[in-house]
């Protein structure tokens, strides 16, 4: 136990008000009229929410730091401040028509644990860090996601993230050269250092925890996914005189394809696969043009290896199949992993929600998160809390300043062990 340390100290010091407050602080930071959040990975807002979170940090004397693919990191010294540290955050960004909770509540319960555990005297071994990954959402500017976190453990390198660019052209690079001039009093921390390990706070984005009257999900992984682009070339044409039969009509054979992928992923009543066409564009896009050209994406997830294999490769030949007088391109564009969080992270997320009385469960997540990436630097882990209906990704986002407490309670319970190591 580190010093001064009984059980149930840190969490007693979590303020649950402060806590609703920041959120509302930042929820300002690009805050929508439909009580949203549009903050996109370096835009203007993203940058204000880091300055923000550095003048908190500022009266405790914590050192405020960024690397060079802008993830911001706080630290609250150890008594061997040469020990590798414990981190937990998440991330500022959101989705364009986002939420209010969505990734800001991890770095919030991240920076609320540390006051506490500040305010209840505890003196850690170990160094414990709020962090805040850069472009989590991927898609929403840069199509690329958990790209700060990626970085930073090496699974994508610094020069192939700076290259990448959003729909008006913007590099990633130009993005961060202007946040670091914004934020030009910070000092560079080098990429990728050794870590104790990572906890990261999130609202559960799914109803499961809500239908059960359950305040605490202990995250014991995250499901592999497996996502497509699939364009299907055609010929453009006038509706009016072309017959069918001499039509190469793009949209009617991308519909016959998405129909048979309906069917091959529907595993009812298991109810497992999760099967996702998100995005689908059609050219010209003319009322009275027979479409030339459909591209589209599929999202694919399962927690089992095997199954996003055996599905995942059926996709190409069912586009195939279903072409008609088209031709069709099928892209893999990313395959992750189905991830298992090691031991201590869940462990001592699941002793903590034990001994604060509160009612858990040991479930999977089904989306991804930083906590993914961060298993290559070392042993990762997440706490759920409820989120109303289970919306998320959306400007109707919502949960209780009580469920955000008793998440942050955990958290602080959890990261005075693990940083007690």
């Amino acid at each position: 136990m580190a010093d001064g340390g009984e059980f149930g100290g840190a969490a007693a010091k979590v303020d649950e008000a402060r806590l609703w407050q920041r959120h509302v602080d930042m929820a300002k930071l690009g805050g929508t009229p439909r009580g949203g959040v549009r903050r996109l990975a370096l835009d203007t807002n993203d940058i204000a929410a880091r300055r923000l979170l550095a003048d908190w940090a500022r009266p405790y004397g914590w050192q405020v730091s960024m690397d060079a693919i802008g993830n911001l990191f706080i630290r609250r010294p150890g008594t061997d401040n040469d020990a590798e540290p414990v981190l937990s955050g998440s991330h500022t960004d959101t989705q364009p028509s986002g939420g209010r909770f969505d990734g800001i509540y991890g770095v919030l319960a991240a920076f609320e644990a540390m006051e506490a555990i500040e305010a209840a005297g505890i003196r850690t071994r170990r160094p414990i860090e709020t962090v805040v990954w850069t472009c989590e959402e991927g898609g929403a500017r840069f199509p690329m996601g958990t790209m700060g976190s990626g970085v930073f453990v090496g699974r994508t390198p610094l020069a192939d993230a700076r290259a990448v660019a959003d729909y008006d052209g913007v590099t990633v690079g130009a993005a961060l050269d202007a946040a670091r001039t914004a934020l030009a009093d910070l000092p560079e921390r080098p990429l990728g250092f050794p870590i104790a390990g990572f906890v990261e706070c999130h609202i559960e984005q799914g109803p499961i925890l809500e239908e059960k009257g359950l305040t605490i999900g202990v995250v014991t992984g995250i499901q592999g996914a497996r996502r497509f682009r699939v364009d299907v070339e055609g010929a453009d044409a006038h509706a009016g005189t072309t017959p069918r039969a001499r039509r190469r009509d793009a949209l009617s054979a991308a519909v016959a394809m998405v129909s048979a992928l309906e069917a091959l992923f529907h595993d009812d009543p298991g109810d497992t696969v999760r099967f996702t066409v998100g995005r689908f564009v059609v050219t010209p896009n003319a009322p009275a043009v027979v479409p030339g050209h459909v591209s589209f994406t599929i999202d694919f997830r399962h927690p089992d290896e095997a199954v996003l294999t055996k599905l995942g490769d059926q996709v190409e030949p069912i586009c195939k199949a279903h072409a008609r007088a088209c031709t069709v391109t099928v892209t893999q564009t990313s395959r992750g992993k189905p991830i298992t969080f090691l031991d201590p992270v869940p462990s001592a997320v699941e002793k903590a929600a034990a001994g604060l009385g509160l009612p858990y469960l040991r479930m999977n997540s089904g989306a991804g998160h930083d906590a993914g990436p961060l298993q290559l630097a070392g042993p990762s882990g997440m706490i759920f809390v409820p989120c109303e209906h289970g919306i998320s990704h959306a400007e109707a986002e919502n949960a209780t300043p009580a469920d955000l407490a008793a998440g942050a309670r955990v958290l602080a319970e959890a990261l005075v062990e693990l940083a007690g190591r």
